[in-house]
């Protein structure tokens, strides 16, 4: 029998990590306010806790926490999110996060049991795919959400699949399966891939998370038609036919329901800065458009410490206005307090510090150019999307044992804000991409957009299993 929209129900299981969860809360509340469904989030207790206060108070989206003890699984007490963990022990945090599975498990059966019917559909993280395992037992619709951009998600894929890297002594190598991308050079390999050959931890695990992405019945991924066709293409010529959504789970989402109220839910960022977002956006709003440069390198990578002052030189002699999230140098722990000895001798007295939440689709969507500097994941294939594939980007850096060199850096930055040619070029390019985006979403009266198309196409088919 049919469920009316309030009895629908949505599950989602995104990976444990700022940089997956967010984009998941974001999905949740596009779903929430197109279909009405009911929504579940599911993760362990600290990230649940974390989430409340990023729900807006006139969401009904339900978070569920699944028992989890870090110090279980070799890790520290109380590290249950990628944020603050050394990167070695993410291995750690993928192999514990596959021990959820049974609680994740009944807590579906659980949910069916008390409803009458399973949930319309599981939508699972790159990392979570075995929630396929409890889809198929009940027959419930599964798709993997890439929260990344199909191209870099599809290297990622290829790379950590294939190894070709291990097998030549070559700084430059081909992807097998993928002959669309150029040659990858070894410097936009992550230190874990490069020293893998199938027998290690890292390739054990990661081989076997991704082994489920095809398996799925769809995949979504945070991308948009125009702009990532090639990885889109990928993703498609692998997946056998099933369905590949480009959706944009738009970080502000504009009710458009009958009610005509207008209400927009905003996604509040967890800032635990000493300075708020409301000083941070006082102070934006004193300078001009196109005027302030933002460096961040997520929320959970870091620089050298010599790296750090060469920026922090480039940042300051270039003249231009800047908000820097400074986080600790890889050499100390990412949770050490600021040190004044980390930046230049007064940098501290000429520079406020501020800090803000970003993300790369954020910033295209604003018409704002980019300098790439990957230092993990697929940073190193969206860095080659954005800078030789899409034109709105300039890379300054690889890693975080390249060689940075101040004045290099501060003619990129001139270079992207300035008004060279190949500057006014790489700006037009990123408004030409604003506006992709801007259609992408845009869900009118007699047009929508192809994200809007997307989505609608993914719950219509997740409600083609019920019939």
């Amino acid at each position: 029998m049919a469920q009316t929209r309030e009895e629908e129900m949505v599950v989602m299981f995104p990976f444990m990590a700022q940089g997956h969860i967010r984009p998941f809360l974001a999905l949740a509340l596009q779903i929430e306010l197109k279909m009405g469904y009911k929504i579940i989030i599911v993760n362990t207790p600290l990230n649940i806790k974390k989430l409340h206060s990023s729900i807006p108070p006139n969401s009904s989206i339900s978070l569920t926490e699944l028992p989890f003890c870090s110090t279980d699984h070799g890790l520290p007490p109380d590290s249950e999110n990628t944020d603050g963990l050394p990167y070695p022990l993410i291995c750690n945090l993928l192999e514990a996060s596959v021990t959820l599975k049974p609680y994740f498990d009944q807590l579906i059966l659980d949910i069916t049991k008390k409803q009458g019917h399973p949930p319309l559909c599981i939508i699972a993280d790159m990392f979570t795919g075995w929630t396929l395992d409890i889809a198929r037992e009940l027959n419930i619709f599964h798709s993997v959400f890439q929260t990344g951009s199909a191209f870099g998600m599809a290297v990622y894929y290829s790379l950590w699949v294939h190894l070709p890297h291990s097998k030549t002594d070559a700084d430059e190598f081909t992807l097998p399966d993928f002959p669309e991308v150029s040659s990858i050079h070894r410097s936009q390999v992550t230190n874990n891939m490069k020293y893998a050959d199938g027998n290690d931890r890292w390739s054990k695990i990661i081989q076997k998370l991704l082994s489920y992405w095809f398996e799925s019945d769809g995949m979504l991924v945070s991308t948009i038609e125009e702009l990532d066709q090639i990885g889109l293409k990928y993703f498609r010529r692998k997946s056998g036919g099933k369905p590949v959504w480009p959706i944009l789970p738009a970080f502000r989402c504009q009710k458009n329901g009958t009610s005509g109220d207008g209400v927009v839910y905003t996604i509040r960022p967890q800032n635990n800065s000493g300075v708020g977002s409301e000083k941070c956006i006082e102070w934006l709003n004193s300078h001009s458009a196109n005027s302030v440069l933002f460096v961040s390198f997520g929320s959970q990578n870091t620089i050298s410490s010599t790296q750090m002052m060469q920026l922090a030189i480039a940042l300051e002699t270039s003249g231009k206005n800047f908000i820097w999230v400074v986080r600790p140098p890889i050499e100390f722990e990412i949770t050490e307090k600021f040190r004044s000895e980390w930046l230049p001798e007064g940098y501290e007295d000429r520079n406020k510090r501020a800090e803000q939440g970003a993300h790369m689709l954020e910033s295209l969507s604003n018409g704002v150019p980019l300098l790439g500097w990957p230092l993990a994941g697929e940073q190193f294939n969206n860095s080659k999307l954005l800078e030789e594939e899409t034109g709105v980007a300039v890379e300054v850096g690889r890693g975080t044992t390249c060689e940075i060199k101040h004045e290099n850096v501060k003619t990129a930055i001139e270079l992207v804000m300035g008004d060279s040619e190949k500057g006014l070029q790489i700006r037009k390019k990123a408004n030409e991409v604003k506006e992709m985006i801007k259609d992408a979403v845009r869900d009118d009266e007699g047009f929508k957009g192809s994200s809007v198309k997307a989505i609608e196409d993914f719950i219509n088919t997740a409600l083609s299993r019920r019939e």
